[in-house]
């Protein structure tokens, strides 16, 4: 079975959308799918596939995980395609305890006797148990926008994944786990810390430790995702991600493409059906069947991506953008021609997208002033 967790350093940049598509292009390509909606505390992924308000989800069980698992699996419309809807009104549902965890995480992996593909639709942020139900698998998807704070967030992810490997990599009471404690009291928290720095100290004192960190971390290959692009420019974003993670996290992480921001979808989104569903056509569904495509074109016990392969990705990623552009501007041509685009909705669209730009400029500034502001301070 291959486990495919999607997530994202900050909400807001489509992941659900994207989660809920890719089990229904797999779906369609013959898998046998389910798709687990594990944002327990926004829990909204039923929405995006059209499916009525569940009776029965996670919360529900998690509160008698004793009683029967398959009761909250629920079958679709969509052949090949079952969900697990999550829970909102259950109290404590997002803040799971250690042992609904490990029972959870059991219960989806017994799956694997009917299941081809296990996507996990995993909430916004960092929190411990996202990134354990993210690092179940070597191959999680990392869903992130153009916008400066996205790219921050989808990094600083990243970057926590990797802490909270090492933390679960070195057991109690080994020189490694005590050096990572001692930082930690000392304020030197995941955000002040570079692994190509840490990691030959941990290797001194403790270099069992070390070799099982390196076994694990040999393992994992986040890849990317880019939502919501205006411009094939907004492709290039993703090379900072690439460089930071190289730089200061000693990881290598593949980009499976972009996928524009399409009006398209929030008029799927009202009729309640997945885009791909809706309009299997549009620019939009046919990156998402890209990228697909590519999923399943991977084994899902590859090695370790070499440079060339990495490389070859961005540059893959980048033509692709270009092409969807085209598309996509052929594509309104032709709406307008046709009609079922009046000059009116292109200059909301236009003033929308003006609107977007407006607030990442006014980021963008802000983050210069903050780093002049650091800058300043580091001369003193």
């Amino acid at each position: 079975m291959r486990i495919i967790p999607v997530a994202s350093g900050k909400g807001g940049v489509g992941k659900s959308l994207i989660a809920a598509n890719l089990a229904v292009a797999f779906a369609q390509a013959g898998q046998r799918v389910v798709l687990a909606d594990l944002d327990l505390g926004a829990s909204n992924l039923h929405l995006v596939l059209g499916y009525q308000s569940p009776k029965n989800g996670i919360g529900v069980w998690l509160n008698d995980t004793k009683s029967d698992f398959n009761s909250v699996i629920a079958d679709t419309d969509i052949r090949g395609l079952r969900f697990i809807p999550g829970d909102t009104e259950i109290p404590g549902t997002a803040n799971l305890k250690l042992f609904q965890r490990k029972t959870l995480v059991k219960r989806l992996l017994a799956l694997q006797e009917d299941t081809d593909v296990l996507l996990l639709d995993l909430g916004a942020g960092t929190h411990q148990s996202i990134l354990d139900f993210f690092l179940l698998s070597g191959q999680g998807i990392v869903v992130t926008a153009p916008a400066v704070t996205a790219v921050l967030n989808a990094y600083v992810f990243l970057k926590n994944t990797v802490f909270r490997l090492m933390y679960t990599v070195f057991d109690k009471n080994t020189r490694a786990r005590a050096y990572l404690e001692q930082m930690r009291k000392d304020g030197s928290g995941p955000q002040k810390l570079y692994i190509p720095k840490i990691l030959p100290e941990i290797q001194k004192i403790d270099p069992v430790s070390y070799e099982k960190y390196m076994d694990h971390i040999e393992n994992l290959h986040p890849r990317l995702i880019m939502n919501l692009v205006d411009d094939p420019k907004d492709a290039d974003v993703a090379m900072k991600i690439r460089r930071s993670c190289e730089e200061y996290l000693d990881l290598k992480i593949e980009h499976l493409g972009v996928v524009y921001r399409d009006v398209i979808q929030d008029i799927a989104l009202s009729s309640r059906l997945p885009v791909l569903i809706y309009k299997p056509n549009c620019v939009l569904s046919q990156a998402i069947y890209r990228i697909a495509d590519k999923i399943l074109a991977t084994d899902e016990g590859a090695a370790m991506l070499n440079q060339a392969d990495i490389e070859s990705s961005f540059q893959e990623a980048g033509m692709e953008a270009e092409i969807d552009f085209g598309t996509k501007m052929d594509y309104v041509e032709d709406l307008l021609h046709s009609g079922a685009l009046s000059q009116g909705d292109l200059i909301e669209t236009v003033k929308s997208q003006q609107l977007e730009l407006a607030k990442i400029k006014k980021e963008n500034n802000f983050l210069k002033h903050k780093l002049s502001q650091a800058m300043a301070k580091g001369f003193k």
